[in-house]
């Protein structure tokens, strides 16, 4: 297991783990997962985040369907028309893109899924994520922590009534993200990112922030 206690190291190295064994996960791991995620602030502190821990595969397999289909109509023909994102070039970018094919048809075999949902009345807003996705990101971050693998993945929600249905979740429940788990096929290592100053303005927006390059590259240095 390739675990780590450094908060920065694990969020250097916390790529998205696509290839996942089919191995069994330990309850008690899962635990320190889902506490992590309540350790997350929320909104008012209401805490309305839900987690459904699914190990069901006629569940998983009734979700990977709606899954593929978003796949096959809108996340496929997005990433053949798409150029690589910052940080990465052509060979990488075939590789996420492999790594994308391999999760679509192998995401019921990922051994325990974490459902992240919320309970709120209507559709939701701009501001409901800010009450379940640090929660998310809290899991991810402990699931690199403990040598787990897994991946933020929200596509299912092109289909959301469909699969919260497949889900057996009820009304005034939704769910926001599925984080598949499992020990990973491949390693945790330095992400491939673009530059600070292209995503970074100091005082007004579109002002590039060009010393934060500098900081940036000296942290780079082994």
């Amino acid at each position: 297991m390739n675990e780590t206690t450094d908060l920065f190291e694990a969020m250097r190295t916390m790529r998205a783990m696509r290839r996942l064994k089919p191995d069994p996960v330990p309850d008690a791991l899962i635990h320190r997962i889902l506490h992590a995620g309540t350790c997350a602030p929320s909104g008012g502190n209401y805490q309305r985040w839900r987690f459904l821990v699914l190990k069901d595969m006629a569940k998983k397999q009734a979700v990977q369907a709606w899954y593929k289909k978003a796949y096959d109509e809108v996340i496929g023909p997005r990433y053949a028309s798409s150029a690589p994102p910052p940080g990465t070039d052509a060979a990488k970018y075939a590789r996420q893109h492999a790594a994308v094919e391999y999760l679509t048809e192998h995401f019921h075999e990922a051994p325990v899924w974490i459902v992240a949902c919320l309970e709120e009345e209507g559709a939701g807003s701009r501001m409901s994520g800010a009450s379940i996705y640090p929660a998310v990101q809290n899991m991810l971050l402990a699931c690199r922590a403990l040598g787990l693998g897994s991946t933020l993945t929200t596509r299912h929600m092109i289909f959301a009534k469909e699969v919260d249905a497949a889900l057996g979740l009820p009304a005034g429940v939704q769910s926001y993200a599925i984080l598949p788990i499992g020990w990973p096929m491949g390693k945790f290592g330095p992400l491939g990112r673009g530059r600070l100053s292209d995503v970074v303005f100091l005082d007004s927006y579109g002002n590039n922030w060009r010393e934060a390059d500098a900081v940036q590259e000296a942290r780079a240095q082994p």
